[in-house]
This record gives structure tokens, C-alpha cells and sequence, in this order.
């Protein structure tokens, strides 16, 4: 008789895969915050058995980026409005120097995809298109902050990106947004091409600050 996927035991890569995709759809706010993550669904989409996202699961749980509740299992948690602008402050903080330090180091490629990121952002913005947009936007940050050259600080940041990702997606329920959410980047690009990495460093966080006045909102209203 064939194994069952519950009786097949997931190899350790298979493990580790399905951690970095859930890992990466919580940071880029695939799951909203409340929301309950049922194994049988989350394995239907990666195409894997229950056990290998099970224990992605619970990993993902002692990491924080999900929480354990009785009686309801798994669920992605809600951030209050004063743990979300002690969030805020961290990546300002982290983000920036990161900025500032990648712009002394990016190549001419690295700086031709940046600009290539930005133009897909702002053709998913008028399209309206959540997923299109957060998904060069974490490319765009993550080329960004990795030429730093620092992997301690790209860990720290990585984190509170787990942490803000679930709520990330609800930028596009207020409808100013869309007309500025693309403005700092843009800025970026422009202190970039002056050699200006103190500029680069205030274009990032211009944009965590003005995408958190959009989301604090909606943690207010709902708070």
C-alpha cells in the first residue's frame, strides 16, 4: 500500500522549502492579521503532504510570526497600534542605515533594477494590483539593503518584516495610497543618481513612515 502524505516522512530541503515560502508569503502579507491557517489549505497550495507544513508551522509560531491558539490553531497575529509604531520606529531605524550604507556600494546593474523594480511598482499601483506591487517592492528593498554588505543588519530587518508583512497588503484599502506609495522610491532613485546616500537614506524612511500613517490608520479604525 503507498504511504499516505501523512505517513511520508518530508525530507529535511522539503522541510526547509516549505518554511522559506510560508516565510516569504507572511512578509510580503499574503496572510491578513486574525486569519487561520488551516494545514490541509496551506499544503493544497505549496502542492506538499500536511507534515512538511505542519512543522513549518509550528517553527514559523516560535519565531513569533504566527501564534497558537487553543481550540482555533494556528493564526497570523494582530499588531496593536503601539507595538506597531514601536515596528514602525525599528525599521526607520534599520532601514535607513541600511540604505545608506547599500547606495555607497550597488553596482550599475543593481542600480538599472532598482529603476526596473520601481516602474513595475507603479504599473501595479495603477492597476490596483496588491500583489503586484508588494512583491518588487520587497525586491526592490531587499537588492537595496543586501548591498550593504551586512547580513547582521539584513537578519535584524528580515525579522521586522515578518512581523509587519501581515498587515502590509491593507495599504490598498485607503485609496490616497496608491497616488504616493511610488513617491519615495522615485526620490530614491534620484538621490542614487547624485551620489547622494544620506538622500537615499531619507527617501527610505519618507517611505516606511508615510505607508505606516496608512496602516496606523486602519489599526486605529479596527482597534
Amino acid at each position: 500500500m503507498s504511504p499516505t502524505p501523512e505517513q511520508d516522512l518530508p525530507s529535511t530541503t522539503q522541510q526547509d522549502e516549505v518554511y522559506t515560502r510560508l516565510r516569504q508569503w507572511i512578509t510580503v502579507g499574503r496572510f491578513l492579521p486574525g486569519e487561520r491557517l488551516k494545514i490541509r489549505n496551506v499544503a493544497a497550495d505549496l502542492g506538499v503532504g500536511h507534515m512538511p507544513v505542519r512543522a513549518a508551522l509550528q517553527r514559523l509560531a516560535a519565531e513569533g510570526a504566527l501564534v497558537n491558539v487553543p481550540n482555533a490553531g494556528v493564526t497570523v497575529p494582530r499588531l496593536s497600534v503601539a507595538e506597531f509604531d514601536d515596528l514602525l520606529q525599528m525599521r526607520m531605524l534599520l532601514e535607513g542605515e541600511a540604505a545608506e550604507r547599500g547606495a555607497l556600494r550597488l553596482s550599475a546593474a543593481e542600480r538599472e533594477r532598482l529603476q526596473a523594480l520601481c516602474a513595475d511598482m507603479a504599473a501595479a499601483l495603477q492597476r490596483g494590483d496588491v500583489t503586484g506591487y508588494l512583491g518588487p517592492n520587497e525586491d526592490f528593498h531587499v537588492l537595496l539593503y543586501q548591498a550593504a554588505g551586512s547580513p547582521t543588519l539584513f537578519s535584524l530587518i528580515d525579522t521586522l518584516w515578518l512581523k509587519a508583512g501581515p498587515i502590509s497588503n491593507q495599504l490598498f484599502d485607503s485609496p490616497d495610497a496608491t497616488e504616493v506609495l511610488n513617491e519615495a522610491h522615485e526620490a530614491l532613485l534620484r538621490a542614487l543618481a547624485k551620489g547622494d546616500s544620506a538622500g537615499v537614506r531619507r527617501a527610505v524612511e519618507r517611505d516606511i513612515f508615510v505607508a505606516g500613517q496608512f496602516l496606523r490608520e486602519r489599526l486605529r479604525l479596527v482597534g
